[in-house]
C-alpha cells in the first residue's frame, strides 16, 4: 500500500472553484506501470461515489457523469501529486473528497478495487 494525503478542501460558494491535492511520500507513485489513482466523495447517508481516475501514465481518464466538463484530474510527476481542479461547484459536490490508489494500471469506479487510501478532506458549498 502507499500513503496517501489529501488537501486543499474548504468553504467555498456555489459557482465557485476549488483544487484538491493527493501527495504521496512514496517514490514509485509516479511510475507509469504502477498506481492508478482516483478521486471518490462521500456526503452524510450517501455511499462513497467515483469523480474521477487517471492512470499511471496519464493516458486513461475518467470521469462521472455529474462532474464531466467541471472538474479536471491532473497529475503532477514532479511532486508526486494528483490533483482534482473543480469549477461550478454546486450544493451537490459538498462531500469529504477522498484520493484512492490501486496497482492495476486501469480505474475503475469500484472504491472496493482500490487498496490505498488518504483520510479526506471536506469540500462545503455555501449557496
Amino acid at each position: 500500500q502507499v500513503q496517501l494525503a489529501e488537501s486543499g478542501g474548504r468553504l467555498v460558494q456555489v459557482g465557485g472553484s476549488l483544487r484538491l491535492s493527493c501527495v504521496s511520500s512514496e517514490r514509485t507513485f509516479n511510475n507509469y506501470s504502477y498506481y492508478t489513482v482516483a478521486w471518490f466523495r462521500q456526503s452524510p447517508g450517501k455511499e462513497r461515489e467515483f469523480v474521477a481516475g487517471i492512470r499511471g501514465n496519464g493516458a486513461d481518464i475518467s470521469y462521472a457523469h455529474s462532474v464531466e466538463g467541471r472538474f479536471t484530474i491532473s497529475r503532477d510527476y514532479s511532486k508526486n501529486t494528483v490533483y482534482l481542479q473543480m469549477t461550478r461547484l454546486n450544493p451537490e459536490d459538498a462531500a469529504v473528497y477522498y484520493c484512492a490508489a490501486r496497482i492495476v494500471p486501469v480505474v475503475s469506479t469500484d472504491s472496493t478495487s482500490y487498496v490505498s487510501w488518504g483520510r479526506g478532506t471536506q469540500v462545503t458549498v455555501s449557496s
